[in-house]
């Protein structure tokens, strides 16, 4: 069965706690708007990370060509950080390695960083490649489907990288709901996999997806000529209440297991109502989501890199015994929730 033999995660090196963004940065930016304040200190994010002070630079000012351009520049040293470390971790050499998959909803290019990272990774020249492109925060799910489905079917050794930099995509002053949120929420990060077509690490049992396009306008993002804008309505953790018990439901009773039976919980933190959400559906205990609350708060949304920061956090800090089931959920545009069921070996 088609195992992840490692899991790493890359952060840039500038950071700010929430207060001194907001006290430094984009108080100014929104004119001290107290509504704004009050959104932006209570969203369950402490600190995050970003490959540029997108305040200092203007990027609210840039086109899109530009921020594209930045994007090439800045997602590949840390693209890189984060595979070179999976492949270490792993004990794999680049020459190992049959596919390269990359994710990102935040920038692209042609050649696109497939192509880079292949280059400055040293990867063999037939080796497959593909980028996964716009899905949002859940696409690193699909994604470990993808690369998960090259290991069974041709055995093939592969390596997954998300890789997201929302502070490219900072909008310009608005009072807009959305948009504060959205500003309040996402950091920059990277995450990647090494998946064997077996061994030791986690092996990938099953993966589910459900999305009800009735919802669709709830969450966007949408290419504009500044860079990418998102919308994302404060229902969307109601609309997804309903389908998060019935999918988990059905992924487990598939697999001959249940709820109680998972030993750890990796959630998408979208925000602390998208939490609640899980966790009162699923009728979880108080900590079992503490991994992916801790994550919000150190690094906040970092889109579809989170949940293998949060995957990487529980294999680091947990006790994840072999034959300990794991459950993965991501949310984003559709709406669409994915979930896979893990099995440590």
């Amino acid at each position: 069965m088609a195992t992840l033999a490692a899991v790493a995660s890359a952060l840039p090196e500038q950071s700010g706690t929430q207060e001194e963004l907001w006290e430094h940065r984009f108080g100014a930016f929104y004119d001290h708007d107290r509504a704004a304040a009050r959104l932006w200190l209570r969203c369950g994010v402490e600190r995050r990370h970003g490959v540029l002070d997108p305040i200092a630079e203007g990027v609210d000012g840039w086109g899109t060509e530009q921020r594209m351009r930045r994007f090439v520049e800045e997602a590949l040293p840390l693209g890189r950080t984060a595979l070179l470390t999976a492949l270490e971790r792993a004990e794999l050499e680049p020459d190992e390695v049959d596919l390269l998959a990359v994710v990102s909803c935040t920038g692209y290019a042609t050649p696109g960083l497939d192509i880079l990272l292949a280059r400055d990774l040293g990867l063999r020249a037939d080796v497959q490649r593909l980028h996964i492109g716009h899905m949002g925060c859940y696409a690193a799910l699909p994604g470990l489907a993808t690369v998960g489905n090259a290991a069974d079917a041709r055995g093939d050794t592969s390596l997954l990288l998300c890789v997201e930099l929302t502070t490219l995509h900072v909008q310009p002053a608005e009072r807009d709901l959305e948009q504060i949120v959205a500003h309040a929420l996402f950091g920059d990060a990277a995450g990647a996999v090494a998946m064997r077509p077996s061994g030791p690490g986690l092996e990938l049992v099953d993966v589910i997806a459900h999305t009800d396009v009735s919802t669709a306008p709830l969450m966007r993002w949408d290419v504009t000529d500044r860079g990418f804008r998102m919308g994302l309505s404060p229902r969307v953790p109601d609309a997804l209440r309903p389908c998060v018990a019935p999918v988990v439901d059905e992924l487990l009773r598939r697999n001959g297991t249940a709820r109680g039976r998972i030993a750890h919980w990796v959630a998408h933190p979208g925000g602390p109502a998208i939490l609640d959400a899980v966790e009162d559906e699923l009728g979880l205990a108080p900590d079992a989501l503490e991994a992916s609350r801790a994550t919000l708060r150190e690094i906040g949304n970092c889109s579809s890199a989170t949940v293998l920061h949060i995957l990487e956090r529980t294999l680091r800090d947990n006790d994840v015994k072999p034959g300990d089931e794991l459950v993965a959920l991501a949310f984003g545009p559709g709406l669409t929730l994915y979930g896979c069921l893990l099995r440590a070996t």
